[in-house]
């Protein structure tokens, strides 16, 4: 009979919303799980097909653990402030928050087409004033701590956007949302002390249940680096051979190498580099004009684009000045590059061409002396160094030939002075301290700039008094809200548009009852999201951020699932957190256990999904056709969860058969269970139950279609065992779950039944013969588990004497697995 998936998923919904079947209970007698997404901006264009997937998958876990007897914690909300919503709204002429309404209204519709199952009764929206009190809330606690402080230091400017922007907006140099080069611009800036928890933060990363690459993303946008600040004298040629030192300039250059300091043969500024400022640097440079036509040019490009790997590196010499080696006291050439970058360590470098291969390049590009001071062969002896034999067999001619990677090491110092024959590591800190240095770390992060010179964002709770300084809102005057305007265009002046409504701005000083100006600047985008995960635990508490029951309860979040800006969301959504464990408002250190990664789904010619490409594809069309189940079904069998695939509208055609065989096959129900599939069941249940704890979807869905295939071959199946296979389906299709659960004559919703248990003990054996091939001729065959890795069996295979003879002694230069069927090793 045919599966009239409209008419099934109506009334499947219908019975969830007549059960509040999803509706979070506090129950703190049960095991919780918090399980969340990262909430979405909604955007004027609405969902394509790529973005459920992630939310299909937490459903299905949430779904899966709700039936284990876990309490769930599910629910969704919307990250409504900041740019992406006003320049919608300046796009089509309307207000921000009529735009944020509708677009979410419309969101919400398509959610309710897929059959998720999150707790409509926790929503939370960014936007709105109870919600955003405890935004404030958290920034006037940081104001308390000095976390939070004004700062007037140059910052990016984005001038299409026309507002100041952090480093984590930018991609390169240039503003992420619009591709303009951002420039540098000084405006009185509020800043959230972040660097004061980087150590931290690096830590915590270890107790994390997080892939791999995302914590490695993590470590390098922080970028902790130990070293030295080393300060090299820099004079102008009237200076040069004088023994005048009133015109003397410094730069501190940060290294990290400090034991090569003797092999410093040059410096490089970075174009941003403020001694470019300096009036009396300009008067000395008989090439002024070809230094700043270059600093010109350089400061235009991304960042991405300067420190590419492999770009020829481009420079200018800096004519009528040199710098002094503070350890060798020679004179060295001074130039300017763009493959340096201003806003790390102090956007200077000392160039060791002996011993960094970037240096090597630039120095033999531009004919630089090159100072072999570290030798790094074991075998030679501190004496013979000592004694300059190595010199002669280790000139600079020998490293001007070639690079090696051996270069880089550590060793024994040699060209030194009166370090010369000990250990680099050992020494490096001394020679550090003989030239007057200091040993410190530095950070690639750099402090949160969170001003943002727009109107639609929360209203940073300042009142700034000529008297008393800026001066915090009291506690009980939260939440400022923004006045309702007509016009909120960006003024490009440097001024938010709050800064010409005197009615809103002009206030009482609450210190000393003097008259005062509110604050005009907004809060960033990532304010709001910063904390979110707690607000869901307590979202209608009115006197408190979050209850401290509550939160000990729900927190940490169990499983986070999200893809884009996951990077700098959780930088600053883990700062946030750590100061609030700081001031006693959270009960763990750390806001995310486990994160779980998330493919992009592309459009069907493989490019990413866009108006402008016209290539979206919208999933309310899909599930008008194919049905919400098929949708899930599909998406969830794609291929590993945490991978990028090509959407394909012909391979859903498939998983809508599927969906249409299993409706098909409830009058194949008998009382009788059917001895043959027992084996196989118990095997799928353990296998899906298994998949669905560490999101192997694809795999789980596989293991059902398997099942339902030898179902169909046997031609009949018990009811017990008809019960027990859908209920592990009921996850992923929910509608046609609970509409055979129906059918089957039980009572209540199934998602509310218990998730069936598998026998160890009937168990089908997990191992299965594999059979080896080297480029293509079978060699032979091995037998392991079915789900072995690609390592574990390629370890195995090359045990085999036929497979090693065939290689020849070669390394594979291509591996091809199928797990628990073929392994292809290409020669």
């Amino acid at each position: 009979m045919a599966y009239d998936h409209k008419k099934i998923e109506k009334k499947a919904q219908e019975i969830w919303a007549a059960l509040d079947l999803y509706r979070t209970e506090d129950d703190t007698g049960r095991e919780k799980k918090y399980i969340l997404d990262m909430f979405p901006y909604p955007s004027g264009e609405g969902l394509h097909v790529g973005h459920p997937k992630g939310y299909i998958a937490t459903d299905i876990y949430s779904r899966f653990s709700r039936m284990k007897g876990f309490s769930v914690l599910h629910p969704m909300g919307w990250d409504a402030f900041g740019l992406p919503a006003e320049n919608f709204a300046l796009k089509n002429k309307v207000h921000p928050r009529a735009a944020v309404e509708k677009n979410i209204a419309h969101f919400k519709q398509q959610l309710a087409h897929i059959g998720l199952d999150y707790d409509w009764t926790r929503e939370i929206n960014t936007t709105d004033p109870e919600y955003f009190h405890w935004t404030q809330w958290i920034f006037l606690k940081m104001f308390e701590h000095g976390l939070a402080f004004q700062s007037d230091e140059p910052i990016n400017w984005c001038p299409s956007c026309m507002t100041g922007l952090a480093n984590e907006d930018l991609e390169g140099n240039v503003c992420e949302r619009c591709g303009t080069v951002v420039e540098k611009k000084r405006l009185p800036q509020w800043v959230l002390k972040i660097t004061e928890y980087a150590d931290r933060m690096l830590a915590d990363l270890d107790t994390l249940d997080w892939p791999e690459h995302i914590k490695e993303a993590q470590r390098n946008w922080i970028g902790r680096s130990e070293g030295a600040e080393i300060r090299f004298e820099v004079r102008t040629s009237d200076v040069l051979t004088s023994e005048r030192t009133s015109d003397v300039l410094n730069i501190e250059v940060f290294t990290t190498r400090p034991d090569t300091l003797f092999g410093a043969t040059y410096l490089v500024l970075a174009p941003e580099h403020p001694l470019f400022q300096n009036e009396g640097l300009r008067k000395s440079l008989r090439n002024v004009k070809k230094v700043y036509k270059y600093i010109q040019t350089a400061v235009s490009k991304t960042e991405i684009e300067r420190a590419a790997e492999g770009k020829q590196k481009t420079g200018i010499k800096l004519e009528g000045i040199a710098a002094i080696n503070p350890a060798t006291k020679e004179e060295i050439p001074v130039y300017v590059a763009d493959y340096v970058l201003g806003n790390y360590g102090t956007g200077a470098i000392m160039g060791v061409p002996a011993h960094d291969e970037r240096d090597f390049e630039f120095a033999n590009q531009f004919n630089i002396k090159i100072s072999p001071v570290v030798f790094s062969a074991g075998s030679v002896s501190a004496g013979e160094i000592a004694n300059g034999e190595l010199q002669e067999i280790w000139g600079p001619e020998r490293w001007a030939e070639e690079w090696n990677d051996w270069y880089t090491h550590p060793g024994i110092l040699i060209n030194s002075g009166e370090f010369s024959g000990k250990h680099s590591e050992e020494s490096k800190w001394d020679i550090v301290a003989a030239v007057g240095g200091k040993r410190v770390t530095r950070y690639k992060l750099r402090d949160w700039v969170f001003s943002r010179q727009r109107y639609w964002g929360e209203p940073i709770p300042i009142i700034h008094c000529e008297k008393c300084g800026a001066v915090a809102v009291p506690y009980e005057d939260l939440p400022v809200t923004l006045p309702e305007v007509d016009h909120y265009e960006p003024t490009g002046t440097g001024e938010s548009p709050l800064a010409a409504i005197e009615s809103w701005v002009n206030t009482t000083c609450p210190k000393c009852g003097g008259p005062g100006k509110r604050e005009t600047n907004t809060m960033p985008q990532w304010a709001g999201s910063s904390w979110y995960y707690l607000r869901f635990m307590d979202p209608h508490n009115g006197e408190e951020l979050v209850s401290g029951k509550k939160e000990k309860y729900w927190a940490p979040v169990d499983v986070y699932v999200g893809g884009d800006h996951a990077v700098r969301h959780l930088i600053y959504a883990r700062f946030w957190h750590k100061f609030l464990y700081d001031i006693s408002i959270v009960s763990t250190p750390e806001p995310f256990k486990r994160l779980e990664f998330l493919g992009f789904i592309l459009a069907e010619d493989g490019r990413k999904m866009s108006k402008r490409l016209g290539n979206i594809i919208n999933p309310d069309d899909v599930i008008a056709e194919y049905g919400a189940d098929a949708f899930r079904v599909y998406e969830m069998f794609m291929g590993p969860f945490e991978n990028t695939t090509a959407w394909s509208t012909a391979s859903i055609s498939g998983t809508a058969r599927f969906i249409q065989r299993v409706w098909n096959f409830q009058e194949r129900v008998s009382d009788k269970p059917n001895v043959a599939l027992g084996p196989l069941l118990n095997e799928t249940i353990r296998k899906v139950e298994k998949d669905i704890e560490v999101f192997k979807f694809n795999t789980a869905v596989s293991q059902m279609m398997i099942f339902l295939n030898a179902a169909e071959k046997e031609g009949s199946i018990g009811k017990e065992q008809w019960l027990a296979y859908i209920r592990i389906l009921a996850p992923f299709a929910p509608h046609i779950a609970e509409a055979l659960w129906e059918e089957a004559g039980k009572e209540g919703s199934i998602h509310a039944a218990a998730w069936p248990t598998y026998d160890e003990a009937l168990l089908l054996s997990n191992e299965r013969e594999i059979v080896v091939q080297v480029s293509g001729r079978k060699r032979g065959s091995v037998r392991l588990s079915a789900e072995a890795s690609e390592a574990e069996a390629l370890n195995e295979a090359m045990k085999l004497p036929t497979v090693t003879a065939a290689l020849g002694g070669k390394e594979p230069s291509r591996v091809v697995y199928v797990p628990g069927k073929i392994l292809n090793i290409v020669r």
